[in-house]
């Protein structure tokens, strides 16, 4: 593999951190060899959610020895953003991508409650690379949802004062 298809490779890991500062994690690999995302040293701060995941193969007679930073973030930060003024000379910033959602559908369906058939039934189905379960990005997005909507209803006092949940017995 070229550079290239080794870095766009090391991008498909799935990398779980339980803490929130950023840890460093270690390469170091001797030919003939396939190299997957199992063969990365880390702590026990640091997951490898998809230790099969495939990187390179190394040749016989060559070795490699890396470091790579795992942070924590949201979203997607360019090569930009993690360029460090202090990183060594032969370092490759990479983008980030923090999108443990992989795919989302969803699918309403009439629903019925007793004799009531005014009802929608909502099914979602959350797919991830395992980093997280999807019950917890449901929340989790319910969540980023909620704060960012909040914004506006405090817009009017008709907003605050409806009544918008009906119970159901």
């Amino acid at each position: 593999e070229d550079v290239m298809q080794i870095i766009l490779n090391v991008k498909g890991l799935a990398v779980k951190s339980y803490v929130d500062d950023e840890k460093v994690v270690e390469l170091d690999v001797e030919g003939p060899a396939e190299i997957t995302a199992g063969d990365i040293l880390t702590d026990s701060d640091i997951e490898i959610v998809n230790p099969d995941h495939y990187l390179f193969t190394i040749a016989e007679g060559h070795s490699l020895k890396a470091t790579m930073t795992v942070a924590k973030d949201r979203g997607y930060v360019p090569a930009e953003g993690n360029k460090k003024d202090d990183a060594p000379v032969g370092t490759l910033a990479v983008d980030s991508i923090y999108t443990p959602v992989k795919k989302v559908n969803y699918q309403v369906e009439p629903a019925r409650v007793g004799s009531n058939d005014g009802f929608d039934k909502l099914t979602i189905e959350i797919m991830t690379n395992g980093t997280i379960i999807p019950e917890d990005a449901l929340g989790l997005s319910a969540r980023v949802l909620i704060e960012h909507l909040n914004l506006f209803t405090d817009l009017t006092e008709v907003a605050k004062a409806t009544e918008v949940m009906k119970e159901t017995e």
